[in-house]
């Protein structure tokens, strides 16, 4: 049988290939392990947020809603995110959709063609790169660096840009580091689309996952930027709201009917009682919210402090998100191991602990002579003690 050449580009979210290996092992083991590697909140959507939910199923909003989203969530997206990242928005610029990584491929189809570079972030999360290979558009990796807090060094990013440039993908706070980009980094962002009418694809999906008091500011509140971004952001994390499938983009008026049209071809519309839901999470009380926010706060403190008393690791602490990125070429180099990987699997096999080598985060240039781990603070306090105790006494 033959298949379209395009999924001999199509990668993978190389978290889940872990979870379904721990799956597979013996059930006492698979009980044992401590896994860091997924990036899900372990709560649950809160109650009332629930119970919005199964009252729109008992009152029958089981039908069809307009491919752009029911307009009072859309109402209520508009407001909610003026406030929260200090930008101006209605609902003519908002389109709900189910997920928001799913902006990724409307942004990619409707601003780009195949041929056309777009501007990643490397480590980074690995689906842009993915999709950008899928849709015929070449990839230009743009290097985060540890000794920039994580963020870009500026002379290297405008030295990427080609006339051949046509997008731009930021994260912040960043999947995988839990970094936040700096004001010099998204004023640098705005000048460079701005002298070379370039989109921006801002990835906001942790936006209000923000610690030590920060306050979010998305690079669309910066002069003139705003009609060339596109926002992505969603339910599934402030929220704990990932098996819903609701996000949104807020993009400007005439990208936002091409988005609508997208998903009427595509989806059709995203699933009624889901919107319901949407709208009283963004109505209604946030407290389940925040106090959430509040102990990843704390779990970042302790495995941060944990973490860089470990005999050859080191990580900057993370100011947003739920990841810290860990330094432990030290640790590699003492036990013999390679690379990060086979750290990766040394942590699996010797104190049933699971975390994601830098590996998955994109391709590593030679430059980055470093090595990684993503940790998932997405487990309780006590699992967190647990495996850096374990971690800990391996690497004495």
């Amino acid at each position: 049988m033959q298949y379209a050449n395009r999924l001999d580009r199509l990668g993978t979210e190389t978290a889940f290939e872990v979870l379904e290996r721990i799956q597979n092992f013996p059930e006492e083991r698979r009980e044992n392990v401590i896994s860091f590697a997924i990036g899900e909140p372990d709560f649950d959507t809160p109650q009332h947020i629930k119970q919005a939910g199964i009252n729109a199923i008992d009152g029958n909003f089981t039908h069809y809603s307009p491919s752009a989203g029911i307009p009072e969530l859309r109402e209520s997206i508009a407001n909610f995110a003026s406030e929260s990242k200090n930008i101006r928005a209605t609902a003519e610029n908002v389109v709900v959709l189910p997920s928001a990584k799913f902006i990724v491929d409307l942004t990619i189809l409707s601003c780009t063609n195949p041929g056309d570079e777009i501007i990643y972030p490397n480590p980074g999360y690995p689906i842009y790169e993915s999709l950008i290979n899928v849709h015929g558009c070449q990839p230009i990796a743009a290097q985060l660096w540890e000794s920039k807090d994580w963020n870009y060094d500026i002379n290297e990013l405008r030295n990427l840009i080609s006339e051949k440039t046509r997008l731009i993908i930021i994260n912040s706070p960043q999947n995988p580091t839990g970094s936040v980009l700096n004001k010099q980094n998204l004023e640098a962002l705005s000048e460079i689309a701005l002298e070379n009418d370039i989109w921006i694809l801002s990835d906001e999906i942790y936006s209000n996952i923000v610690f030590d008091n920060l306050e979010y500011t998305s690079i669309a509140a910066h002069p003139d930027i705003q009609q060339r971004t596109i926002i992505l952001d969603g339910f599934s994390k402030f929220f704990s709201m990932t098996g819903w499938r609701l996000g949104y983009a807020i993009v400007n008026e005439e990208l936002a009917e091409y988005f609508t049209r997208w998903a009427t071809n595509t989806i059709s519309c995203t699933a009624t009682f889901t919107q319901k839901a949407g709208i009283v999470a963004m109505e209604e009380d946030k407290s389940p919210s925040i106090s959430m926010v509040n102990e990843f706060e704390r779990r970042r403190n302790l495995i941060h402090n944990r973490l860089n008393k470990i005999n050859g690791i080191s990580a900057l602490k993370p100011k947003g998100a739920f990841y810290i990125f860990a330094n432990v070429s030290e640790a590699c180099k003492n036990l013999g191991l390679k690379d990060s990987l086979e750290f990766q699997e040394y942590l699996l096999e010797k104190a049933d602990v699971a975390v994601l080598s830098r590996k998955y985060f994109g391709h590593k240039p030679p430059e980055e002579k470093d090595d990684y781990i993503r940790f998932s603070y997405c487990v309780s306090y006590d699992n967190i003690v647990d495996g850096m105790d374990r971690i800990e006494e391996l690497l004495v």
